[in-house]
């Protein structure tokens, strides 16, 4: 039973930095005003010659895509006062695989979501403070882990962010349908490497504050509960 019980707190501790994680990545993909934020700093509309409008309804395009049962995604958009179909079949086909990377993602959140609540309600609802104190010390821990693995994703960045790009890229895909040209492919175009550097950075905040926010109230109850048996 004791075995048990430190192979389900391990289990929980191991749980937090992917759910956390993809939490974040599952904002960031829904997050309308990020793709907003990219298309206005990188000036989307001059590259591309769409209007904001239009822009704006290519990012909702996406968004609905990433999460629909739609296998292939269909994006047209007003281009110089003509309907235009905004992505080619081989970008049709690398947005295919991106949304089943972002399916995984919301597995992934799923799946962890459902264990770290289970156990620690299980903990809660024993009604045993040494129980709760545990709770809190996996919830340290894996808050910790957390924020070691997104300081090591900011230095990387920092250090390298071409570089880790690309080994994402070779690692998630099993086909050059990722390789794309800046110069006549929308997806590209939309989305330059310099937007996907600011969202790794913004999914790197997010699962921080959020590791910080867990981490601090975990911390919290541990110091001021000293008395409580440790199990």
């Amino acid at each position: 039973m004791k075995a048990l019980n430190i192979v389900a707190k391990w289990l929980f501790v191991l749980c937090l930095p992917p759910l956390l994680l993809s939490a974040s990545i599952g904002w960031a993909v829904n997050s309308l005003w990020l793709y907003e934020y990219g298309f206005a700093k990188y000036h989307i509309s001059q590259t591309t010659g769409l209007t904001d409008t239009e822009l704006e309804k290519a990012a909702r395009g996406l968004i609905s895509y990433f999460n629909s049962s739609e296998e292939l995604i269909n994006v047209t958009v007003d281009k110089d006062g003509k309907p235009f179909t905004l992505f080619n079949q081989r970008e049709v086909t690398h947005l295919k695989d991106v949304k089943d990377l972002f399916w995984l993602d919301y597995k992934i959140l799923l799946g962890t979501l459902i264990y770290a609540l289970a156990y620690g309600g299980t903990c809660f609802l024993w009604r045993r403070r040494r129980y709760w104190r545990r709770l809190a010390w996996s919830v340290a821990i894996g808050s910790g882990i957390t924020l070691a693995l997104m300081l090591a994703l900011w230095v990387g960045s920092l250090v390298n962010f071409e570089g880790l790009f690309l080994q994402f890229h070779l690692l998630s895909f099993s086909n050059d349908f990722w390789q794309l040209d800046p110069y006549r492919d929308y997806l590209i175009m939309l989305f330059p490497e310099g937007f996907w550097y600011d969202a790794t950075l913004f999914i790197a905040l997010a699962t921080t504050v959020m590791a910080v926010i867990l981490g601090g109230a975990a911390v919290g109850h541990l110091l001021f509960n000293k008395k409580d048996e440790v199990v």
